[in-house]
């Protein structure tokens, strides 16, 4: 058995395609949708993904009208042709691929013939009305949906398509390829393209083109060249993506510092984003400055696609933070609505205006399926994709078990033997899974584990027989062995309590359980709102107070909590307060002076520790996933000297 941080760069495996040479060998490689089929409560999301408003967007989206859509036209005219549809088409793909649902592949396919259909001799394809300039932006996501349409069907028509199409960009003059706005700084999209072509073609061409598309994208190799969200969200891994070609490690290390340096100025909060409720701005770095739904999906995505390029599973662990701890909150809990903003502490759900505390004008926080029109198309693909991920194959004709979720996957391993492996489990809310393999005869092959960096103490067990394991082993545990139908690998990751004080953001401490961090659980009232029967919006008001601070041991986190389980089995759809699986039990002090501000907006926190004369309380903690209404970085209650007041500046009441 091996133990390894990053997963070796070398080898090949002979059945799933990775990085062609003279790139830099894939650690990681991604199985062709369909292989994944995510069960229990993460197929629970899908489905309602499918009955919710990503499934029903061309009822109610007017760019998602096929018969308006320049998407949908042969010529490319037509009202509506720039990033929405294909925005909400990336998504919903690869939503049908996954659930295999006919209706969705049905519609799909009938928006990517019509796409396929609308290249012109000279190789472009789409709306006419992005030639200007030329915006290559929104054809960038529409070649998602292509390569996922690719890989499920094998339609030739794509690298067809695809071929030409890149061929054309190669001919463009260079002040016309990416110039200014979207199209530069997201320039990562259009160069992970060029590379998944060029590992199926082998043209060598493709990698000049390549050279070319780092040199005009932005230059996110030298800095943070824009604060916008979720610019930063798409652009800050494309020199990691560039380091397959250079193979200078500089690139790779360029990427982590474009991600370290925005989560330590506006990322000192729980829950794996960073503060741009449009942009990163000086002075708005508190918990109450949140993320749009876009950041979230592009960032996970970000996160994935470095984790194949990398194999370190760090990038895993960054992404799963964001899944399960901010992304549910993105929805209603039946996923037929969205708001525009999350952010780690937000008591108030309502349509009023915010800014300048957040950056926009308007309703950015109630929720709707009408409205945030960027948000309402694009946050279709975090689940499917995030669902594609679970597992990837690895060189050596093995496979990686990457986000642990209730599962199948069917694979060819080994000498070529074809498996199947049923993962159960409850994870992130339960400490166990296993994986029961089915092949028609015994094979050999490396079968990967990640290891989270929260994880102290992993046991794993095959046919209930306990593997010796090296202690504090963080990355990957990589068991190779002769497998036999039947086989069961088990997996325990220990979930210990930590405490995370954000000393860079007024000393606001979380609260986290294994991969899960932890809100007040507050009371809600929903208020529905708009004339559309079968699509309303929904405010969403506080009914229990809210204006705690935490008491806790520091030292000894575990002596401040109580770990219990709310519910025998886990519901279908558990990101809620009342279905929250684990529940901590904790004690605090109300802050009087903490107050909700006259726009709804909760008071921003102040530096602590705080003085609280209020008596102590028992209060309830919920994952911060399951918590709609929410306070995740709580001050700290102090007794000492060191404690200090809290100063009355917000004018309203802490209770809805």
């Amino acid at each position: 058995m091996k133990i390894t941080q990053v997963l070796p760069a070398k080898g090949k495996n002979d059945y799933y395609t990775g990085n062609r040479a003279p790139l830099r060998p894939s650690p990681l490689l991604k199985l062709p949708v369909g292989n994944i089929r995510p069960e229990g409560w993460l197929r629970h999301q899908l489905e309602l993904m499918s009955d919710g408003f990503v499934g029903r967007l061309t009822e109610i989206s007017p760019w998602c009208r096929f018969e308006e859509s320049a998407w949908a036209s042969p010529s490319g005219e037509g009202k509506y042709g720039w990033e929405e549809l294909p925005y909400w088409l990336k998504g919903f793909t690869d939503l049908g691929y996954v659930l295999g649902d006919r209706r969705i592949i049905q519609e799909a396919e009938r928006w990517i013939d019509r796409i396929l259909a609308s290249q012109r001799e000279d190789g472009y394809f789409g709306p006419q009305s992005n030639l200007e300039a030329p915006d290559l932006w929104p054809n960038m996501i529409a070649l998602y949906a292509l390569r996922s349409y690719h890989e499920a069907t094998t339609d030739k028509r794509v690298l067809t398509l695809m071929k030409k199409y890149f061929r054309w960009q190669n001919a463009l003059s260079l002040e016309k390829f990416l110039p200014g706005s979207w199209q530069h700084w997201r320039g990562g999209d259009n160069l992970d393209s060029i590379y998944w072509l060029y590992n199926r073609t082998g043209e060598k061409w493709l990698l000049e083109l390549a050279q070319v598309n780092h040199d005009r994208t932005a230059p996110w190799t030298g800095g943070i060249p824009t604060w916008h969200g979720v610019n930063i969200s798409q652009g800050f891994r494309e020199p990691g993506q560039y380091f397959q070609q250079a193979k200078d490690i500089r690139y790779l290390q360029a990427a982590e510092r474009n991600y370290r340096t925005v989560i330590e100025a506006y990322g000192q909060v729980p829950g794996g984003l960073y503060g741009a409720d449009e942009n990163c701005r000086s002075g708005h770095t508190g918990p109450r400055q949140a993320a749009e739904s876009c950041t979230m999906a592009e960032i996970m995505f970000s996160h994935e696609m470095l984790l194949g390029i990398t194999g370190d599973s760090v990038w895993a662990d960054r992404c799963e933070e964001v899944a399960v701890n901010s992304f549910p909150a993105s929805m209603t809990p039946d996923l037929k609505g969205l708001h525009y903003l999350t952010a780690p502490n937000m008591i108030q759900l309502d349509r009023a205006n915010k800014s300048p505390m957040l950056e926009n004008q308007g309703d950015m926080l109630s929720y709707n399926p009408h409205d945030y029109r960027c948000c309402q198309h694009n946050i279709a693909f975090a689940w499917p994709y995030f669902a594609e991920h679970l597992w990837m194959a690895t060189p050596g004709n093995g496979l990686a078990a990457i986000f642990y979720a209730p599962c199948t996957v069917r694979a060819r391993v080994g000498s070529g033997t074809k498996i199947k492996i049923t993962e159960t489990t409850d994870y992130p809310f339960d400490e166990a899974v296993t994986f029961t393999l089915a092949v028609s005869k015994p094979v050999s092959f490396p079968l990967a584990l990640r290891i989270p960096g929260w994880c102290d103490s992993p046991k794993v067990f095959v046919n209930d027989k306990q593997i010796s394991v090296p202690d504090a082993v963080k990355g990957w545990l990589t068991v190779n062995r002769n497998w036999k139908n039947g086989d069961v690998l088990r997996l325990e990751m220990p979930m210990a309590l930590r405490l995370t004080v954000w000393e860079k953001n007024r000393n606001t401490v979380s609260v986290s359980r294994g991969p899960l961090a932890y809100s007040l659980k507050i009371g809600e009232r929903w208020q529905p709102y708009g004339d559309d029967p079968d699509w309303p919006g929904a405010e969403v008001f506080p009914t229990t107070p809210w204006n705690y601070g935490l008491l806790m041991d520091r030292d000894n986190p575990s002596a401040s909590f109580e770990v219990f389980q709310n519910r025998e089995a886990l519901a279908p759809q558990p990101f809620t307060p009342d279905n929250a699986p684990i529940l901590l039990k904790a004690k605090g002090k109300r802050i009087p002076a903490w107050k909700q501000e006259a726009n709804g907006l909760i008071g921003e926190a102040q530096p602590g520790p705080v003085r609280s004369d209020e008596p102590v309380e028992d209060i309830t903690l919920i994952p911060m996933g399951c918590a709609r209404l929410r306070v995740a970085a709580f001050p700290q209650i102090g007794e000492g000297p060191e404690a200090v007041a809290w100063k009355d500046s917000a004018v309203s009441s802490s209770e809805g």
